[in-house]
């Protein structure tokens, strides 16, 4: 009896040979991830060399630009549970995967076209906004140069998608380093006018990352054309011809992920708007424990990524027990981490914050105190964001994503929002009760999803 309970106290090889997995998957999405990151942080570290004004211009631009691209992005991302479904269920099927990949595609260029019409005309709207007319016809110069960047970027995910479902991983993480050095090389020249390029500062932010994003898709289809494990699939043979069934099927599925992300990032653009009603104190501590909150959350994030095509990979195969065993170990996995992370924000709080603004400085000593306090509460959320990341990820798996995207209405609009505005200008606790929100948010979301998960014997049969 007692070498039966230590047998099921204990994890078995086959939940260790899961965690390997994961593991294994899911680091080069965490490093591509990070990568993607360090783009955008250099774009804003060099947009700061061009004075405030360009600074705030650009910050204008991208925000807009931010939210119809993940919109997209949400769309792109049905295509990773569809080819590891069809994976799992025929590890040699080549033809199904194809046509996946090439509705998904297909659905880039689609999603890319109303996207390229708002952008287009995206400082008229920041002007309509009452934004300074002075910056919002720059931040519309810098969204005319860089929209152009939204079809490469989606090529480049739906192509990521495949190697991942794959569990071959490594070639997007060589392909994104390469960008990120091309991006900021590109910058040099294109914005400061170096090596004879002509002076286009925020115009040239905007051409070089276009010219990044389509090095990323060249690089991926070069990666899947000449690769030995990946040329099979021919992606490209017969780009033209359509499989609407499967590109309706790819929508359903997709538009539901977009809500779930338009929910997410809605409701951290509510906080910041909200941060900047408070003082510009609270708005600059809660940029920089935002940023670092945002760091970790690409682990549970790529977590999420990995967990579909796991979970959808034993989906596939009707192994339903693997299903399971992937789902509770990638949520194991990406608690821990973060677990781990939140001890870090509360006992070196100031190390993370020196990062981001010079602590001897006397005028800061307002933002830096205000700081800590948020990565405190940052803190608090970690394990939760981190759990709802994961746990979306596991119901993507089983193509789940209409439930999830209500669940997600219900948590971050109908709870965290509300009760945020409410602490902060209600009852006086300002910033606090702005993160409270996103707390109680998130850890409704997380609660619900996972609640979800051990229900999904419905969704299995």
């Amino acid at each position: 009896m007692a070498i039966a309970a230590r047998n099921a106290a204990a994890p078995g090889p086959d939940w260790l040979a899961e965690a390997r997995a994961t593991i294994l998957l899911a680091w080069p999405m965490i490093l591509t991830n990070l990568a993607q990151m360090g783009m955008t942080t250099t774009d804003v570290v060099m947009m700061g060399r061009l004075g405030p004004e360009a600074l705030a211009a650009g910050a204008l631009g991208g925000n807009l630009y931010f939210g119809p691209m993940m919109l997209g992005l949400g769309l792109m991302l049905a295509s990773s549970p569809m080819i590891a479904t069809e994976l799992g269920r025929n590890k040699h099927s080549v033809r199904e995967v194809r046509r996946t990949v090439r509705q998904g595609l297909w659905l880039a260029v689609t999603a890319s076209v109303p996207i390229w019409l708002f952008l287009w005309h995206g400082g008229s709207f920041l002007a309509w906004m009452g934004q300074q007319p002075n910056l919002a016809a720059d931040a519309g110069d810098y969204l005319r140069a860089m929209l152009w960047a939204t079809l490469p970027f989606y090529g480049y995910i739906v192509l990521r998608n495949f190697i991942s479902a794959l569990e071959r991983p490594g070639w997007a993480l060589a392909v994104v380093c390469m960008a990120v050095v091309f991006n900021a090389f590109a910058n040099w020249c294109l914005m400061y006018g170096n090596l004879g390029f002509p002076k286009l500062e925020l115009v040239g932010a905007g051409i070089a990352t276009t010219l990044s994003m389509t090095l990323m898709f060249t690089g991926m289809a070069l990666v899947v054309t000449f690769e030995r494990q990946f040329r099979r699939y021919r992606l490209f043979g017969r780009f033209w011809r359509p499989d609407w069934p499967r590109f309706v099927q790819m929508f359903k599925l997709g538009a539901p992920i977009a809500g779930i992300l338009a929910f997410e990032v809605s409701i951290f653009n509510a906080a910041t708007f909200m941060m900047g009603l408070i003082g510009p104190v609270a708005l600059a501590a809660h940029a920089i424990a935002i940023q670092v909150a945002s760091v970790s959350f690409m682990v549970p994030m790529s977590i999420g990524q990995a967990v579909t095509v796991r979970v959808g990979r034993a989906f596939g195969a009707r192994d339903f027990d693997a299903v399971g065993r992937a789902g509770w170990t990638a949520l194991a996995l990406g608690s821990t981490f973060m677990a781990a992370m939140a001890v870090l924000m509360l006992l070196f709080p100031t190390v993370l914050i020196a990062g981001f603004i010079n602590l001897g400085d006397p005028a800061n000593a307002a933002v830096i105190g205000t700081a800590v306090t948020f990565l405190s509460l940052a803190a608090l959320f970690q394990i939760v964001d981190g759990a709802q990341a994961v746990a979306a990820g596991m119901l993507r798996g089983l193509h789940d994503t209409t439930k999830p995207m209500l669940l997600a209405a219900i948590g971050y609009w109908g709870i965290g929002l509300p009760l945020g505005y409410i602490l902060a200008f209600n009852y006086g606790l300002d910033g606090v009760g702005i993160w409270l929100g996103l707390f109680f948010g998130l850890a409704s979301v997380a609660v619900l999803l996972v609640a979800r998960w051990m229900r999904r014997g419905t969704l299995l049969s």
